[in-house]
């Protein structure tokens, strides 16, 4: 069925605008007084009332009342959603000056959360992920990528991914699936590194691919997780098996960004330690940089040089990192604003990095964007004026259709 919404304030489409590199506002382009067609809830087109109810007079009409800013679903292209247990205690050791990996040694950490996840029931964890899902979708966020990785055997990892397909079917909100088995050396795995990683070629990642529960695959890259020489094995032989693959990067030391270039990755995420070389090779490459601000809120730490990552040339894509660990928060648009005032971002760079180039991060070419052929996924804001939405920091909340 035809329908015609409006009319809206202000409509920011967030057309024709470069993937990669720096953005100026100015460079947005802003509809005013208008209103938006869908059929079947794809976008035919943004119009006047008159044009649009002349060349297309059977369609019903939903009229908003109101100032109301029009953006696209925003995206967050990084979470870790599908959880149980809790990590406060963490959280009061970080802030009581213990460091992230001082924690982990003690038996804390992404450990203290696989043994809750693994001790949880999957229609637990579906429960809850849809919950999380639900009210990511009340803020706005339409797309939302789900990792696995606090299952850490093939029989838990495998539960974690049949929670999120189902989740799928239980939410508005879209999940995209990503396999992080390779989140770190379980401690009752006994083996080296290469050899978990060996057995999760062998014995995970082919049910996965039988069962379509993902396409995506993902490796912690860090001191305390893999190395990029151990890594770089693992992610060609899961791009060999048709997976596309992405790489924490660079969260507290280099070389993770690098590898992820080489490999060539889908996306590079975290960038806090990343170092002007490792910018220059980003910005040359197709690899999306992520930034993850909520993890550098939740563990006190720099935010990843998005400034220099665009002036450089490189596509930036804005993500919330939520996980029960270093980012409990899970507030996409508060830390993208935080984020914007702390690298000096323009809005239309952070509104990019929330939507069609976090879609590039996922490989989602018809999202992102408010486009003839899209779907109709938008949210709109009580304002005559987007530039109000950063300026309250996330207190500035969407209305829903």
């Amino acid at each position: 069925m035809k329908k015609i919404t409006g009319p809206f304030t202000q409509i920011l489409p967030l057309t024709g605008l470069p993937l990669k590199g720096a953005l100026k506002d100015s460079q947005l382009q802003i509809i005013k007084n208008a209103w938006v067609l869908s059929n079947n809830d794809r976008i035919i087109t943004i119009g006047t009332l008159e044009r649009l109810r002349k060349d297309h007079p059977s369609a019903q009409i939903t009229e908003i009342t109101g100032d109301r800013v029009l953006l696209p679903g925003f995206i967050d292209c990084h979470t870790h959603i599908c959880f149980a247990g809790s990590r406060a205690n963490d959280y009061a050791l970080r802030s009581s000056g213990k460091s992230y990996t001082d924690i982990a040694k003690a038996g804390g950490g992404i450990w203290d959360t696989v043994t809750a996840t693994r001790a949880a029931s999957e229609a637990t964890l579906v429960e809850l992920l849809v919950k999380r899902a639900d009210r990511h979708l009340s803020e706005g966020v339409s797309i939302i990528e789900v990792k696995s990785g606090y299952g850490l055997s093939v029989e838990q990892e495998l539960k974690q991914l049949r929670a999120i397909k189902e989740a799928s079917y239980k939410t508005k909100a879209t999940l995209v699936p990503t396999c992080l088995a390779a989140h770190m050396l379980p401690k009752d795995f006994e083996g080296t590194r290469a050899e978990y990683l060996d057995d999760v070629l062998k014995n995970l990642l082919p049910i996965v691919k039988k069962e379509n529960l993902a396409t995506r695959v993902d490796i912690f890259v860090e001191d305390g997780a893999f190395k990029p020489e151990t890594a770089m094995n693992f992610l060609q032989k899961a791009k060999e098996m048709g997976f596309a693959v992405t790489v924490h990067a660079d969260q507290f030391t280099t070389g993770g960004s690098e590898l992820a270039v080489e490999v060539g990755a889908v996306s590079a995420d975290h960038q806090e330690a990343t170092k002007d070389r490792d910018i220059k090779l980003l910005a040359k490459s197709d690899t999306v940089a992520v930034a993850l601000p909520g993890a550098s809120l939740g563990l006190g730490m720099q935010y990843a040089p998005a400034r220099k990552l665009l002036n450089a040339g490189a596509c930036l894509a804005i993500a919330s990192d939520w996980n029960p660990g270093s980012a409990p928060m899970g507030d996409l648009l508060m830390q993208a604003a935080v984020l914007g005032a702390a690298e000096k971002l323009s809005a239309a760079e952070v509104f990019a990095g929330l939507t069609f180039r976090a879609a590039q991060a996922l490989r989602l070419t018809n999202r992102g964007t408010l486009a003839t052929g899209t779907p109709a996924d938008f949210h709109m804001y009580p304002t005559n004026d987007y530039r109000d939405i950063l300026y309250n920091q996330g207190k500035l909340k969407p209305i829903l259709r």
